[in-house]
């Protein structure tokens, strides 16, 4: 067995059994590897990004946290150059540090050789960036998904500071900047926010009232308004 496939391997083990614990010792006796070779394997998981811990005791081991972690992944590799380019894309975005591990664990449970040749390919591709590009803050992605009103401190395009209390509604991507789309309670409508103008994101405990982004609520001169899961 080579290492991609026992890395694979011991993924599913640890999914089969979770959230019970299982030892070095009886991984290394299942993959017939040391029990170092076993240690470095999930060392180099943890390092991916997979939600794998340690528990200590006589009846401990290491644990996966099931519910977070991929289950058998059949990609060709043209898909996977695919979802390589995709993720590569984003580097500039919010969303950039759960590409990476997105990247990372995709490559992980595909086979050697279709790894390989899929990495290579992407290394093929590039990105024309300009110099000045802009990063939206990691805690734009926090706004996003937060079901709860956010507190947000925004520089508009004159300079102005201003803060506000804002519900989260949706995103937008456009010319490389992302915009977070909420309501804004100050000024009581449908705002754009553009995420490199967030000075500070700060998520409240409070539940905002349930509503619907519509393509009518924008003020959008041109261009189509498309999910990213649109057929």
């Amino acid at each position: 067995m080579n290492r991609t496939d026992r890395l694979y391997g011991l993924v599913e083990e640890l999914r089969a059994v979770s959230p019970r614990p299982r030892s070095a010792r009886r991984l290394a006796e299942r993959f017939e590897v040391s029990v170092r070779t076993i240690e470095r394997d999930l060392a180099a998981l943890q390092r991916s990004g997979l939600p794998i811990w340690a528990e200590p005791g006589r009846t401990g081991g290491y644990v996966i946290d099931a519910s977070a972690t991929l289950g058998p992944a059949g990609f060709t590799v043209d898909e996977a150059l695919t979802v390589l380019i995709g993720l590569g894309s984003l580097r500039h975005s919010p969303f950039r540090q759960s590409a990476q591990t997105a990247a990372r664990k995709m490559l992980a449970v595909m086979p050697d050789r279709d790894a390989a040749r899929a990495s290579a390919l992407a290394s093929r591709v590039h990105f024309l960036e300009d110099e000045g590009d802009t990063v939206a803050p990691a805690e734009f992605v926090a706004a996003l998904r937060a079901d709860r009103v956010v507190r947000l401190r925004y520089q508009d395009a004159s300079g102005a500071d201003s803060t506000r209390d804002v519900e989260p509604l949706g995103s937008i991507g456009k010319d490389g900047q992302w915009y977070l789309i909420a309501w804004c309670r100050l000024r009581d409508g449908v705002r754009a926010f553009r995420g490199d103008r967030m000075l500070s994101v700060e998520v409240t405990d409070e539940r905002p009232p349930r509503r619907t982004l519509r393509s009518e609520d924008l003020a959008i001169s041109s261009g189509r308004l498309r999910s990213v899961i649109d057929d």
